[in-house]
């Protein structure tokens, strides 16, 4: 197993994405008065960590070279806990320079919209699961580095229609967000269940990886597709139940006012 310091892309690339971050909140604060706030400062750091965590811990070597069910909860973190930790932690003013020229706009308003964003993502999440793709990602670095970035940017586009931190690009309506939500969990679902009934061992680097926790193959990668399945199901499930909640209390404030 690895130490907790990572390959250097991974150090060098975090530490890239904090030092914009302080710069930026550094120099909106002198020259707007923009603030980060605290919760958001602790929420991009929370991101930060999970993406550390995924890729520079222990977790990665196993994920890496022997469990299936390891890469999928690094791929879970990647996908379902960092990105939407960025957009809690990303001030709007923070982008808002970004689309100004017209064509960047039209181009984020695209694929920032919730039918592109959920192809987007899903096509993505889906074909890397096919398991030539698969070995390949595993067999060469570089690949994997890409992947992974894929996987990261693909969930920013996918969490954007509800949590959007700018007000160019906004947040879908709440009963949309529950519906969006809803749909994320078919896609996730099936390749899941796909993976979690096969009959036999898919991705020949796991087949024939030393076996760790006294998981066989098999029943490795039956976990793996069972926290895809489930596990991703049951989060997007319990997050269109917070939407809802969190709508029905607002429209009683106002509707009480």
């Amino acid at each position: 197993m690895s130490d907790w310091i990572g390959h250097p892309s991974i150090v060098l690339g975090l530490g890239a994405l904090l030092f914009a971050y302080v710069r930026s909140a550094r120099r909106g604060a002198r020259k707007a008065g923009q603030v980060v706030s605290t919760s958001q400062a602790a929420y991009f750091g929370l991101a930060l960590l999970a993406i550390y965590v995924s890729l520079a811990s222990p977790l990665h070597d196993l994920s890496e070279r022997y469990l299936f069910s390891a890469h999928m909860v690094q791929h879970l973190l990647l996908t379902l806990v960092a990105p939407p930790l960025i957009l809690l932690g990303t001030p709007g003013w923070m982008l808002s320079p970004l689309v100004r020229p017209r064509f960047v706009y039209r181009l984020a308003a695209w694929v920032t919209g919730p039918l592109i964003a959920f192809i987007v993502f899903n096509v993505a999440f889906a074909m890397s699961h096919i398991p030539a793709l698969y070995d390949l990602t595993l067999e060469n670095h570089g690949m994997h580095i890409v992947e992974h970035l894929i996987f990261m940017g693909t969930a920013v586009l996918m969490w954007w229609p509800i949590l959007s931190p700018m007000r160019e690009l906004p947040r879908i309506a709440p009963p949309l967000q529950i519906l969006y939500v809803f749909f994320q969990t078919i896609p996730s679902s099936l390749v899941g269940a796909l993976i979690t009934l096969s009959e036999r061992p898919l991705y020949p680097t796991y087949a024939n990886a030393p076996r760790v926790f006294e998981l066989s193959a098999l029943m490795d990668q039956q976990v793996g597709g069972a926290l895809m399945w489930v596990a991703g199901g049951f989060y997007f499930l319990a997050l269109a139940t917070i939407i809802f909640f969190v709508w029905a209390h607002r429209e009683e404030a106002v509707a009480a006012t």
